[in-house]
């Protein structure tokens, strides 16, 4: 399995708080002791509204973490190509626009920035967003060559929207499933229905705030709404093709089959949002 949304929080590293407010620690450490359990061979370490923009802790993350991992990063509209290509020699593959929790002021020149990084890096951007507010941004992102939406767009009435960029190229992570507030089953069937490679799996540990943390069994969830063909995609090669990593089979004894055992809630402790 490659876990296409995955968050390190690690206390070594500068964290802002939310209203005085700061996540607890999930550490490379806790972070291996759940990927064990579902066969996990790569993912991507996604920076959260908490990291704002030093990523120091994402290179280290990544060099923990080791081959298979990659970063996505959340960075200044004045972030220097020197800077970009620091990160990209650590691991960083794309750029988060955090639009939901407002550590992105001036979109425009984000998407700038996002451009810049895809010509000079061929990074893509990934969309925290509420999927409602995605018709009045088309314009904005348009000049993103390739793009991602967080969590199924967080709402079941901005799906048509979602639905609508999934046709010109977009990929969508199934992950947050707490957090998304439409049909889910009918929202993954639709965008696979779509395209066949848009859906993107993850964990979104540790599941911060969310309403109903991640659960070792929404693997199985997955695979009973989309069937094996599908789910098999979503659940590695659409994000390893797209984040551009190879496919190596399990090691150590992992395995990518079904969880066995009771429904556990993981991360659930941990409410700060961070997305």
């Amino acid at each position: 399995m490659f876990d296409a949304h995955l968050h390190i929080i690690d206390p070594r590293f500068p964290l802002v708080p939310d209203a005085g407010f700061l996540p607890e620690p999930f550490t490379v450490a806790d972070y291996r002791a759940v990927a064990h359990e579902l066969g996990v061979t790569g993912g991507a370490v996604v920076s959260g509204s908490f990291q704002a923009y030093d990523q120091t802790y994402l290179v280290e993350a990544l060099r923990e973490l080791g081959p298979g991992f990659v970063g996505v990063a959340q960075l200044p509209a004045d972030t220097s190509d020197s800077l970009l290509r620091d990160l990209h020699a650590a691991g960083v593959r794309g750029l988060r626009l955090n639009l939901r929790r407002g550590v992105v002021g001036d979109v425009d020149a984000i998407v700038q920035l996002g451009r810049r990084a895809a010509d000079l890096l061929g990074w893509h951007t990934e969309l925290y967003v509420d999927s409602r507010d995605l018709s009045g941004l088309r314009a904005a992102l348009a000049p993103l060559p390739r793009i991602s939406i967080d969590h199924l767009g967080l709402s079941g009435a901005g799906l048509p929207a979602v639905l609508d960029l999934v046709a010109t190229g977009a990929r969508v992570k199934a992950t947050g499933f707490g957090r998304f507030d439409g049909d889910l089953a009918a929202a993954l069937r639709a965008v696979a229905a779509v395209n066949p490679g848009a859906l993107m799996f993850g964990t979104d540990l540790p599941s911060t705030r969310a309403p109903r943390p991640f659960a070792l069994t929404d693997r199985d969830l997955v695979a009973g709404i989309l069937g094996p063909d599908l789910a098999r995609r979503a659940l590695r090669s659409n994000a390893a093709d797209f984040y551009g990593v190879p496919e190596p089979a399990p090691a150590g004894g992992g395995t990518c089959g079904a969880v066995q055992g009771p429904v556990r809630e993981v991360g659930a402790g941990n409410r700060s949002e961070q997305g």
